[in-house]
């Protein structure tokens, strides 16, 4: 019988966490499923994946309608409705923690994304979520944003666990690993435990590539001589992205700074690979889970993709080719104008509007039917 890839992965060192909740998969079993059949290690959520859930799912209709009668403010009826759920979540997930010594089992729940760019009410949000949830395998998602790597220094210094969302660039990335090493250090310092925090840092894939295949599109309609390297390059982006990232990953806990850390107890902020469903339909399902499977990481997959990998996946260890693919894919897309700096920066505002965008609409949404803000 064919071993099931997503337990493959697994073995191979790379954890899989669930890119999607709803209440339905909670309650009926689907969740609890997926650990016991797949190896599901954890998941992770955000205000656009309680959107779609709480506006187009029935299973919400009952607890709406109490909070609509106890005249609950709109803001605290999405604030009860999603920590409901992440407690459930969080409670199913327990075991899994328990099991791998608080290496898996968590479950992320992302900061409102009106303060991504204030650094005292994301801290102020983050302690009142963690605090709130208390249960140690919770993660709270804090975005990789100028203002918000003070923040993550301090809720890791203060022993939150925290998810780093909304990562697009190797430079930033390197900002995260360094406030990361920085919190354990002052930790360290106050006599502390290192082993009792936990964080991954999560880089976004597709829509770098979408982004950057826009441009090479147009390259590619004009027809001049540089349309078949710029054909070439289609859908290289993200991975090479990743690529640079994960030897960078890999540089870094070579360095006596980590090593000094890692005696006194660390473990590492993985990696994990986010924004991985496929968003063009000439690209495989799978396209950024195969390339990137990797010792000491965590890819995050939408359902869609989870089973598309549990039905396709051919795992073996594959990053070596993304790390030495990287260098001459960049060049090339340099070398066609193309500047991922500006790019990085424009899918950093991007992200946090398309998470601003659905948080304010399920709001709405509560308005509309009838309750008061």
């Amino acid at each position: 019988m064919k071993t099931n890839p997503l337990i493959a992965l697994s073995n191979l060192g790379q954890s899989i966490w669930l890119d999607y909740i709803d209440r339905q998969i909670l309650q009926d079993g689907t969740l609890q499923g997926l650990i016991d059949k797949d190896h599901l290690a954890g998941l992770t959520s955000n205000p656009a994946i309680f959107e779609k859930a709480i506006a187009q799912g029935g299973a919400y209709t009952d607890a709406i309608s109490r909070l609509q009668a106890d005249g609950a403010s709109v803001e605290d009826m999405y604030e009860q409705l999603v920590l409901s759920d992440i407690s459930l979540a969080a409670d199913t997930f327990r075991p899994v923690y328990d099991a791998s010594e608080g290496r898996d089992g968590y479950v992320s729940i992302e900061v409102s994304p009106l303060l991504a760019r204030n650094t005292d009410a994301t801290l102020a949000e983050a302690r009142k979520l963690w605090k709130r949830l208390s249960r140690p395998n919770i993660m709270i998602k804090v975005p990789g944003t100028h203002e918000g790597i003070p923040a993550i220094r301090q809720l890791l210094s203060e022993g939150i666990n925290v998810n780093v969302t909304l990562l697009f660039s190797v430079g930033r990335y390197l900002e995260v690993l360094s406030a990361y090493m920085d919190a354990l250090e002052s930790r360290r310092a106050q006599g502390l435990s290192l082993s009792a925090v936990a964080s991954v840092a999560s880089f976004f894939l597709s829509r770098i590539d979408v982004k950057v295949d826009a441009l090479l599109d147009d390259i590619i309609s004009k027809g001049d001589a540089r349309a078949d390297v710029a054909r070439s390059l289609r859908g290289q982006a993200a991975i090479a992205s990743a690529g640079f990232a994960y030897r960078r990953f890999t540089e870094t806990i070579a360095t006596p700074r980590w090593q000094a850390l890692a005696a006194s107890g660390a473990v590492t902020q993985r990696l994990l690979w986010a924004s991985t469903g496929t968003k063009d339909p000439a690209y495989s399902d799978v396209k950024y889970v195969e390339p990137l499977i990797a010792r000491d990481t965590v890819n995050t997959l939408p359902l869609d993709t989870l089973k598309a990998y549990r039905d396709q996946g051919k795992p073996a260890l594959s990053i070596d080719n993304a790390i030495e693919q990287a260098s001459a894919v960049m060049h090339g897309l340099a070398e066609l104008g193309i500047d991922m700096g500006e790019i990085d920066k424009a899918l950093e505002r991007e992200g946090i509007e398309k998470f601003i965008k659905p948080y304010n609409s399920l709001l709405e949404t509560f308005k509309t039917i009838g309750v008061t803000a």
